[in-house]
């Protein structure tokens, strides 16, 4: 099948490559010269796991334009993922988006042959079939139905890890405007998915209010794990990974996403629950579980902050990790920045590192904070690390042997709890979150 991808960034270059991958002829559109001349060159525009090879392998059904019309009229079935930015009052909106389907729909109008429309773009419950609809169908001269197919079709994935979970997710979300276009779109995906995943077809608005729910539920689970470690943090003897680990063998809850740690961040969770509350609001109902879980959410930093200030011997401080998460090197909504900001204005000495998102970093670090060029670098700096995001890396190389060679009398507060107490406990103080501090060691009773 003919396939045109309209945006080719953090997921839309990925998509593209899948689909090349699984033997779909491929057309991108993106508004960025420079992610148009890349992918024509065969190479990876922004830097995703496996995205590059998948590139490369399977060039000969992968192209780009700065051109919708081309795109359109050389394919079947157009994905759209481009930016829904969010507005003063936490809303997602469609500027962007529109304008992408009026360029889609003035292509349509030049060809007779049925097209499919998938926006993948995160949207507000009852945008797709409203002014989304209202402006395809304005601009193709036809109607949704016999000749012109209209889906939402959200992306269930995470920066670090796109290309397997468009591979192997653990569902596909479909919300259809009619069957024709929902089997179309659920065909594809039987035929791009190395699982077997259930495939949910819907209605338009029922597909887009599931798709913000999955993500603040998870986000709930988080908010949750954080109120339990905050409670053990204040028990003598209270260890937060036993007690998760024990809520979680509950086939109700589940482990997944129960994790106890910093603040959740990135591009999509904190501003998805700002949306379901405001668009709750909008239209008269309570979302009073999501305000809960952004207030948690927001109390982390708070909390942090506090402690580092009460385990402070001297001013110098480092931060190990800057993405909002492992495996990317995306820094919005990361907690590394945000921390880095308030401690440059308490007046502390920073020293920051982190493996993929230093450059991304800089553009929002202050001048004053000193760009590390290791972990031992880091370590070398500081009289007090924080280990703020679990990546490999800081595991592997903060070793006994190599904190023995960064100076004496360190306190290294371990967010994730990565660093054995074991093994570190007499040559540094290692302090956890959701940890009661007052105990000599953890509780390591065998769960059963």
């Amino acid at each position: 099948m003919e396939i045109s991808v309209i945006g080719l960034g953090k997921l839309g270059a990925p998509l593209a490559a899948v689909l090349a991958s699984k033997g779909h002829q491929v057309i991108g559109v993106d508004l960025n010269p420079d992610f148009v001349n890349k992918i024509n060159q065969g190479i990876a525009p922004v830097p995703e796991p496996c995205l590059q090879e998948l590139i490369s392998t399977h060039q000969s059904r992968l192209k780009a334009t700065l051109d919708y019309e081309e795109a359109i009229l050389h394919s079947d079935v157009t994905f759209v993922i481009v930016p829904t930015p969010s507005d003063e009052e936490g809303l997602f909106t469609n500027q962007y988006l529109l304008k992408a389907v009026e360029q889609i729909g003035k292509a349509i109008a030049k060809k007779s042959a049925y097209h499919l429309v998938v926006i993948t773009s995160t949207v507000i419950p009852g945008s797709t079939d409203g002014e989304i609809r209202q402006t395809l169908e304005t601009t193709s001269t036809r109607k949704v139905g016999s000749q012109l197919g209209l889906c939402y079709n959200p992306e269930f994935i995470a920066l670090g890890s796109v290309i397997r979970n468009m591979l192997y997710p653990d569902m596909i979300l479909i919300g259809e405007s009619d069957q024709k276009a929902g089997a179309i779109l659920e065909e594809i995906y039987r035929t791009s998915c190395e699982n077997n995943p259930p495939v949910k077809r819907m209605s338009l608005v029922n597909a887009e209010l599931a798709k913000i729910s999955i993500n603040t539920f998870v986000t709930t689970k988080i908010s949750y794990a954080n109120m339990l470690s905050d409670l053990c943090d204040r028990l003598p003897g209270g260890d937060v990974n036993v007690v998760t680990e024990a809520i979680g063998l509950d086939s109700r809850i589940g482990t997944k996403y129960l994790k106890a740690a910093v603040a959740f961040g990135g591009p999509c969770f904190p501003r998805d629950n700002v949306a379901l509350v405001a668009f709750a609001e909008k239209v008269g109902a309570r979302a009073d579980i999501a305000k809960a879980t952004q207030e948690i959410n927001a109390y982390q930093n708070e909390r942090l902050l506090n402690l580092i200030q009460q385990q402070a011997p001297t001013k110098k401080i480092g931060i190990l990790g800057l993405s909002y998460k492992p495996g990317t090197y995306v820094v919005e909504e990361s907690q590394g920045i945000h921390l880095a900001h308030q401690l440059v204005e308490k007046g502390y000495e920073l020293s920051v590192y982190d493996p993929m998102a230093l450059d991304e970093a800089r553009k929002f670090l202050s001048q004053k904070v000193q760009i590390a060029t290791s972990v031992h670098d880091c370590l070398c700096q500081s009289d007090l690390v924080v280990i703020l995001i679990p990546w490999p890396e800081f595991s592997l190389e903060i070793t006994p042997h190599a904190l023995g060679q960064t100076g004496s009398n360190k306190v290294i507060v371990d967010c994730w709890r990565i660093l054995a107490q074991s093994e570190f406990s007499q040559l540094c103080q290692l302090v956890y979150l959701g940890y009661g501090q007052n105990q000599g060691a953890s509780d390591t009773l065998a769960l059963r």
